[in-house]
């Protein structure tokens, strides 16, 4: 029961963190709600959009910073005490971030599509992520001018790279020498629960992109540039 207990606190902790809703913050700041311009969605893309590259990069900045804030929080909370389950923590913990950026509850649960979000957590859960992860999705963004696709290919590359990562048991955890902490393989029960939770944050990108997929097989999504003007819709 206490190791339930422990997930729902981390998946709290999380949802806390994830309505920090910068992109609607930043919108005030500029007299108005975002939700209510361009896509409607409140996150980096549209702010870019709508309020140009530097209200796009404060967006985007911030919600790398709520996803590590949190994930980083949890890690130092139970590290010694869970060492063995510290990963499955920290995707619970951003999972419950993604959560709270999508649906801010003060917001009328009207929020983001959570990639910048997820993009934090990973930043947050292992390093071996970050160049393979960056390489998906702003080779797939320089490629087509396409965020969603790249956000969906992020999306499954993430579940892919955890699958692959715990069955080569590379999530090892080790801490100071004092604390004697030295976990050397993470057992399967968690393991499989670590893939399913993935494979949930991977499923919520895709049921927030649905509109976004459509339109990509009609050929009608819209390019985002950063090199010239973007018009809001």
């Amino acid at each position: 029961m206490e190791q339930i207990g422990i997930r729902i606190l981390c998946l709290v902790i999380g949802y806390l963190f994830g309505n920090i809703q910068t992109a609607y913050i930043v919108g005030r700041l500029n007299g108005i709600d975002i939700r209510e311009k361009g896509s409607g969605n409140a996150g980096t893309t549209n702010t870019l959009r709508v309020l140009g590259k530097k209200a796009g990069l404060l967006v985007f900045i911030g919600d790398l910073a709520k996803s590590i804030g949190a994930v980083v929080l949890v890690y130092f909370l139970f590290r010694n005490k869970y060492p063995e389950y510290t990963y499955l923590l920290k995707l619970y913990t951003g999972l419950g971030c993604i959560i709270g950026h999508n649906f801010p509850f003060y917001l009328g649960f009207k929020g983001g599509k959570g990639i910048a979000a997820m993009s934090g957590m990973i930043l947050a859960f292992h390093w071996m992520y970050v160049p393979i992860d960056l390489v998906i999705f702003f080779g797939t963004f320089a490629l087509t001018n396409y965020v969603s696709l790249g956000s969906l290919l992020l999306s499954a590359g993430f579940f892919i790279q955890t699958i692959i990562m715990g069955e080569l048991q590379l999530f090892v955890h080790f801490h100071l020498p004092g604390n004697g902490v030295a976990v050397d393989q993470i057992p399967a029960g968690i393991r499989i629960e670590m893939y399913v939770v993935a494979f949930i944050i991977a499923a919520m990108a895709f049921i927030r992109h649905h509109e976004n997929i459509k339109k990509l097989i009609n050929g009608t999504e819209r390019k985002t540039y950063l090199f010239k003007k973007n018009k809001a819709e």
